[in-house]
């Protein structure tokens, strides 16, 4: 998420048993909860995630984040289909003219969460069940970040979506291999299914590889080795959770081309985003303990 990625991608079907080893689709089963958010309270849990506000910014993104309820908002049971409660909305919103107060102005504000200084983990696994929107040019993402100077305590990107709702992608960032890293790839969903459906995306990073899943099937395999050949290993670190809704900037534009009225965003899309059509919605997070060995 850091920095756009557009190399070594290998396309893969979510949905075709004989492409992908399966494991259930949460992963969980028989070990250790330690982080959990249903989005059940009908508010943020600011014991769980801070919220980052309108100083960041990075990969040219066009919108400003706030600590907002109409960027951060919450539905109750029962009230988005096919949702198993509660559901988190990252929303982004047109604001034309809005300052930021390093002096940077941007015409969208939208939101972030992260468990920095609240939950981090060292190896295991973290899911989240997640439906996004059909637009090109937005760039919501699923990703851990370990503490420190980026990229040297390295970047797991569970899940990002640049709007081509056929595919979502994945990466890891460290020392020698962070921005154009080599370790990217995008899985293309089964025909008749896309992002606009709710799926799971997960991670499994134990000490030796990481494994990303859609949906309990396996998409992409990343070993130290295979690491070690470009930079250190940087996956033996705590790492927090991040969720968060962009728009344009670096990587759609790198994958659509798209100029403007803004960069990699078209004026569909932000018509959309004017007319409140625009969301990212997360019905759980879990991060569960590594898994045990008989």
């Amino acid at each position: 998420m850091r920095l756009a990625m557009m190399v070594l991608l290998v396309p893969l079907f979510v949905g075709a048993a004989s492409a992908h080893a399966t494991t259930p689709p949460d992963g969980g089963q028989g070990r250790a909860l330690l982080f959990a958010d249903e989005f059940n309270d009908g508010r943020l849990d600011r014991s769980k995630w801070g919220v980052i506000g309108p100083d960041f910014w990075v990969n040219n993104e066009q919108q400003a984040y706030v600590d907002e309820p109409g960027t951060i908002r919450f539905l109750p049971a029962g009230a988005v289909e096919g949702a198993e409660g509660g559901v988190l909305v990252l929303q982004p919103q047109y604001r034309k003219g809005f300052k930021a107060p390093k002096g940077r102005v941007a015409d969208f504000v939208s939101g972030r969460i992260e468990s920095q200084g609240k939950f981090e983990f060292t190896h295991g696994r973290a899911v989240a069940r997640i439906r996004m929107p059909d637009a090109v040019g937005v760039w919501p993402a699923f990703w851990l970040l370990g503490n420190g100077d980026w990229p040297d305590t390295g970047e797991i990107d569970i899940m990002e979506y640049v709007g081509e709702a056929d595919w979502t992608g994945v990466a890891l960032h460290g020392k020698g291999y962070s921005g154009e890293t080599p370790f990217v790839d995008k899985q293309f969903f089964a025909p008749g299914t896309d992002v606009t459906q709710w799926h799971d995306y997960a991670v499994e990073w134990t000490p030796q590889q990481i494994l990303f899943f859609v949906d309990g099937a396996l998409t992409y395999r990343v070993t130290k080795p295979m690491v070690e050949h470009y930079g250190a290993w940087a996956f033996d670190n705590p790492k927090y959770l991040i969720l968060n809704f962009a728009l344009g900037g670096a990587y759609p534009h790198k994958t659509n081309g798209i100029d403007g009225p803004y960069q990699g965003m078209p004026a569909s899309t932000v018509e959309r985003i004017k007319r409140g059509e625009i969301a990212m919605e997360v019905d759980w997070v879990r991060v569960y303990g590594p898994a045990t060995t008989p």
